[in-house]
């Protein structure tokens, strides 16, 4: 399961919220007319300086409102209201909407791209940033398997690793598989820093 290297950006799995699930938490925010560069489904999105939002292409530090999930739009060419699971670069459309898991809370799951011990169990990491499928419309971001510490403004927080028959560290081993699959969530903000969810920041975005 993990020895091929085959991200795909943040896969919802869970919350820690009061709740306990994450369905019910997706919100309709829009994309502005011919924005330029495609989000992905799984891909990490901001709130941009017009209201909008935009993909987020941080790798050390997040300011995410959430998981692009798809949109929605009226195709500018053939007049029909179009659902898709990414949203396609420079598209016309005037009236597009995004669907946004924008709990900050959520847990999710995603491909490290490369091998983790068991002592990256609760550390912080980084993003990898890939421009998308563009036929599936599938994210391609990955967690940075070479950065995990205890840095507080590092975007993500190592919560476990996938229990799986190739994501697990061998038993009598601390290494884990090629590219192990692990359970993250937003680092939230600590002293003196920024939270990687807009949400949770003080200041507004």
């Amino acid at each position: 399961m993990a020895t091929t290297a085959a991200p795909y950006g943040a896969r919802p799995v869970g919350t820690l919220s009061a709740s306990g699930s994450f369905t019910g938490k997706t919100r309709n925010l829009p994309i502005i007319t011919t924005y330029g560069t495609q989000i992905s489904n799984g891909d990490f999105v901001k709130v941009a300086a017009d209201g909008t939002i935009a993909k987020d292409t941080g790798t050390t530090a997040l300011t995410a409102v959430g998981i692009f999930l798809g949109c929605s739009y009226t195709d500018p060419t053939t007049k029909q209201k179009t659902f898709s699971n990414f949203w396609p670069a420079s598209n016309a459309a005037t009236d597009a909407m995004a669907y946004v898991l924008d709990d900050p809370f959520v847990v999710f799951q995603m491909q490290s791209d490369e091998a983790l011990n068991t002592t990256d169990r609760g550390l912080n990491a980084s993003v990898v940033v890939t421009a998308g499928n563009t036929t599936f419309g599938k994210s391609k971001n990955a967690l940075d398997g070479s950065t995990p510490a205890t840095t507080n403004t590092l975007p993500l927080r190592i919560i476990d690793f996938v229990d799986g028959p190739k994501s697990l560290p061998p038993k009598g081993t601390t290494a884990s598989d090629t590219y192990p699959d692990v359970i993250v969530k937003f680092n939230a903000a600590s002293s003196g820093s920024a939270s990687n969810h807009s949400y949770l920041n003080a200041t507004g975005v």
